[in-house]
């Protein structure tokens, strides 16, 4: 297990099978700013801001539904390079951490029951991406073992090993879930059928407390990318975290990590312009088995994709 801060708090790139504990459910409370970093490529970071408060009203804003107007940073660009440098970090801190994630938050109760939807809805050998397999359990466990096919991606190392141990039926690979549907995932990850190639592939898709890890102006764009690996129909999984975060620094088992959430209206728009229909939301109140890390509320979607 990690001990002591890393030296950039890490945001997207990495990804479990549970969430990251230390976000608050939205309520009340402070704002919290947190400062710029610097990642190892040289370039600033730009702090995240958490604001536990009243939830938003009025039209959602242009971020939130990923109409950023910059658009995606420019290969090769200061910005893009940064994003790397920090995914790097963020693949680190989760090699670290290991088994004691599942030790920490051992209650999967809502992946189960996500799990149960997927299996009632799907033919036998379906094809299922688990975008932040972590240790494989309990999704790629329980969807394997009802007779799915399971590719799991993960960009830590240390969890692909432990999921490859736990659960050696399905089928594992290194990427960032931000070069999914690209050209990036053929060239640079050597897995064509998760780039371009890979259109239409999947019946279905899990992300559980893995889109956590991004920023929210990027939350969008991942969404949209998983939808393209999807068949029309396709149906997807999604467990967050619900706060109003943008990529705030929170601690979390001796490291810090920035953890993005978003209150259950505006996380249903971003769904619903990423091309999916939000079939059924439900909440469900966690408290970790640690007296470090405090309760807070996950959110669970079962969505389509529209088109």
């Amino acid at each position: 297990m990690t001990t002591g801060q890393i030296s950039d708090p890490t945001p997207a790139g990495a990804s479990c099978d549970a969430p990251p504990r230390g976000s608050r459910p939205a309520a009340t409370g402070p704002t919290v700013t947190s400062p710029a970093v610097t990642s190892p490529t040289g370039s600033t970071a730009p702090g995240g801001t958490a604001s536990a408060g009243t939830p938003s009203t009025g039209p959602a804003p242009a971020a939130l539904l990923g109409a950023a107007a910059s658009g995606p940073p420019a290969a090769g660009s200061a910005e893009e390079l940064r994003r790397r440098g920090v995914r790097a970090l963020q693949a680190v801190a989760f090699d670290g951490i290991g088994t004691g994630y599942d030790e920490v938050f051992p209650a999967k109760g809502g992946q189960l029951a996500c799990g149960e939807w997927l299996l009632g809805e799907l033919e036998p050998g379906a094809e299922v991406l688990d975008v932040g397999c972590g240790t494989g359990e309990p999704t790629a466990g329980r969807l394997v073992a009802g007779g799915l096919r399971v590719t799991g991606i993960d960009l830590s190392d240390g969890m692909l090993a432990l999921a490859r141990r736990t659960v050696p039926e399905a089928v594992y690979h290194r990427i960032d879930m931000y070069d999914l549907a690209t050209e990036r995932a053929a060239a640079v990850w050597d897995l064509p059928g998760l780039g371009p190639a890979g259109a239409g592939r999947f019946a279905a898709a899990t992300a559980f407390f893995s889109l956590i890890l991004l920023p929210q102006d990027e939350v969008p764009t991942v969404l949209r990318r998983i939808r393209r690996l999807l068949r029309p129909g396709g149906l997807l999984a999604l467990g967050m975290v619900e706060a109003d975060l943008d990529h705030a620094a929170l601690p979390f088992l001796g490291t810090t990590l920035r953890i993005t959430g978003y209150l259950r209206e505006d996380l249903e728009r971003v769904l619903t312009g990423a091309g999916f229909a939000v079939e059924e939301q439900f909440g469900m109140p966690y408290a970790p088995a640690s007296t470090s890390l405090p309760p807070e509320e996950q959110l669970f979607l079962r969505c389509r994709r529209v088109g």
